[in-house]
């Protein structure tokens, strides 16, 4: 294989020359033909029909080259066995050789195809078919674009939307499938750059594509057979804007960098296609003063709006393009306009950054939208004109709301300027296309996003229900489970507060307790940090933390993610509630003495001064420690005696006043 044209077949076995077949084509890959049961049953018929037979084994394979078609050869008498009629390699117009025919092939196995590559880096699929004859057609499956430069314009095609067309910096127009964004066909015919297109479905059911390019010239195309219907020749400059009537789709209209604005008539279009006829330009105005960037047509068909780089944006009349109302306010060129479906304005997009809404009667403005920071590209209606969407050089995708001329939502899924925006009438769908090659389909999850909320919000009532059940029969495992399910650190504490009040269940609080994993430890540390911070709560967080630190090891503890800062802030609190604990005790020494010294209660004996005084007598030897003894006992007689008197004299006091004693040395015994 090689610039020789020629493929050279070698014995492995002693490297020697066996068979020189020419191909008379710079080839690019060859793959060798395994036996297959679809391909060997169609070569075995094709190789029949050729009759050359030699003393040399028979070997089929593939060729592919700068043609850009399929061949398959016999290497028995050098037999091209199948050609492809025509090659599938999109055209180039700029006369380069290196970007025509395929630069490499493989051979898929079982039956599955043949994947070949381009020159402009398209991946092509062919799919083996066996026809009626008995021979063997390879038919283009899938078409993968593997690079699609900048992307200029686009828009959604068909009664179901289900194709995207697409135009890069490229001569030509591609069609994507939108389900599986495989490149279903492409438009050829303009020799300069697609700068512009929009589509429809004419009243007839046919569906058309329109395009402009910088070759001066508007080419329309049936989407069903993939060939150009007409021709529209009449603009001095690059066609930078197009659209079609909203209505009765018999027209469609272009603005140009000559500055004019024209009005072409879609009757007369042939059925077959087969050569394209000249379109007719019914109506043409002198529009700007400087390139038209975009047009829009009303829907009503009454009245189109063109936007300029000349800061303005002019609507006219249909169908002799008298003007109505220019509108002026813009401090940079507009790129983008477009009619509201309900409401009698027009939306401008601009580069000085701003968004406006103009009412047509007057050409006021009445709203003006900032929030990009660079310039704007594209603007276009949604939910029938409640909201839009807009685009722009900075990569950022925003929805607007018209009423409180607010951005609800700001989407970064681009690196480069955003110049395409496609909305889908039908589906609500979107697509952007950016400088950075990159297609990207939106989807309107309003409604999703609602049933989810609704699902979620139920699933909720009857986990709430559950914890409610759980905690009325006492099944403390259960609720915890839930509540740490539904998330609810107060319910959690209600339960745990009512295992610590009644000392019940506390088997129940181990058992859940043993049931969670690191991360629900993890909350359960921050929950209880939470209550330990509240003098309140403080003693059920610590209960809870004796069952955590009775059942897990302290090496399990410590190597849960992030429980340090945790247990730090449980210390930190917990050491001011044993403080506070201890300034509490010592406090109810002075409270017990002031009370004593009141004569309000009884002092207490102390034991450890018995214990002392038994000892002195058990070791006294003589006399004295006797006498001592007995004269204690007589002095503790008489002191018992005067405590008597004075209780006796409390006694004459008010019924009130005791009352309150009592209760104060109720209130102190607790």
């Amino acid at each position: 294989m090689g610039s020789g044209e020629v493929v050279i077949l070698w014995n492995l076995h002693d490297f020697s020359c066996m068979k020189t077949v020419t191909t008379y084509e710079v080839l690019e890959g060859v793959c060798a033909i395994h036996s297959g049961p679809l391909l060997s049953s169609c070569l075995s018929s094709c190789k029949q029909k050729s009759g050359k037979k030699s003393g040399l084994p028979a070997i089929c394979f593939i060729t592919v080259g700068e043609r850009g078609v399929v061949r398959i050869w016999n290497s028995e008498g050098a037999v091209c066995l199948f050609e492809q009629k025509s090659s599938d390699v999109t055209p180039s117009s700029d006369g380069d050789e290196s970007k025509r025919g395929f630069t490499a092939a493989v051979l898929l196995p079982s039956d599955k195809g043949l994947l070949c590559v381009t020159a402009d880096q398209e991946f092509l699929l062919y799919s083996p078919v066996k026809v009626p004859e008995g021979t063997l057609e390879f038919v283009l499956s899938k078409r993968l674009v593997g690079y699609n430069d900048e992307i200029v314009d686009m828009k959604f095609l068909g009664d179901e939307e289900q194709f995207l067309a697409v135009a890069t910096n490229i001569e030509q127009v591609r069609v994507y499938d939108v389900a599986s964004m495989s490149c279903s066909y492409v438009l050829a015919g303009h020799t300069g750059i697609v700068l512009c297109l929009d589509t429809c479905v004419s009243s007839c059911g046919r569906t058309l594509i329109v395009t402009g390019s910088k070759d001066n010239t508007v080419r329309l195309w049936e989407s069903e057979s993939r060939c150009c219907l007409g021709l529209g020749i009449g603009h001095m400059g690059s066609i930078g804007a197009i659209a079609f009537s909203k209505k009765r789709k018999d027209f469609f209209v272009s603005g140009s960098s000559d500055r004019t604005l024209k009005v072409w008539n879609l009757d007369g279009l042939p059925d077959n296609g087969e050569k394209p006829i000249n379109l007719k330009a019914k109506a043409g105005v002198a529009a700007h003063d400087k390139d038209i960037n975009s047009v829009a047509v009303a829907p009503n068909d009454s009245l189109v709006c063109s936007g300029s780089q000349d800061r303005t944006a002019c609507v006219w009349r249909l169908p002799d393009l008298v003007p109505v109302v220019v509108l002026k306010g813009h401090k940079r060129g507009v790129w983008s306009v477009e009619f509201s479906p309900v409401d009698q304005c027009v939306i401008t997009a601009s580069g000085d950054k701003t968004i406006k809404i103009w009412a047509i009667s007057d050409g006021s403005c009445l709203k003006t939208f900032e929030g990009h920071t660079t310039s704007v590209l594209r603007a276009s209606f949604l939910t029938r004109g409640t909201q839009f969407v807009s685009c722009g050089a900075d990569g950022l995708l925003k929805l607007w709301m018209v009423k409180t001329d607010e951005c609800i939502a700001t989407y970064d899924q681009h690196e480069n300027k955003v110049y395409a925006l496609a909305v889908g009438k039908n589906t609500e769908m979107l697509a952007t296309g950016s400088s950075d090659a990159v297609i990207n389909l939106w989807y309107d999850c309003t409604a999703s996003d609602k049933e989810e909320a609704f699902r979620r919000e139920e699933e909720g009532v009857l986990k709430n229900q559950e914890l409610e059940n759980a905690v009325l029969d006492a099944d403390f495992t259960k609720a915890i489970q839930v509540a740490f399910e539904l998330r609810k650190p107060h319910k959690l504490y209600e339960c745990f507060s009512q295992v610590w009040r009644k000392r019940k269940n506390e088997k129940q609080i181990e058992k859940s307790l043993q049931t969670l994993g690191k991360e629900e430890l993890k909350l359960l540390f921050e929950y209880v940090r939470e209550w330990n911070t509240k003098p309140k709560l403080c003693h059920v967080a610590h209960f809870v933390l004796s069952k955590v630190f009775s059942i897990l090891n302290p090496i399990e503890i410590t190597e849960i993610k992030g429980i340090d800062e945790v247990l730090e802030g449980l210390l930190s609190y917990s050491q001011r509630h044993f403080s506070r604990m201890d300034r509490h005790v010592t406090s109810t020494f002075l409270v017990n003495y002031t009370l004593t010294g009141m004569s309000v209660i009884e002092p207490e004996t102390d034991t450890r001064v018995m214990d002392d005084r038994s000892l002195m007598h058990s070791v006294g030897d003589d006399e004295n420690g006797t006498l001592i003894q007995e004269l204690e006992d007589e002095e503790q007689k008489q002191t018992s005696q005067g405590l008597k008197e004075k209780a006796v004299s409390k006694k004459r006091k008010s019924k009130k006043s005791k009352d309150g004693v009592n209760k104060k040395v109720k209130g102190s015994s607790l």
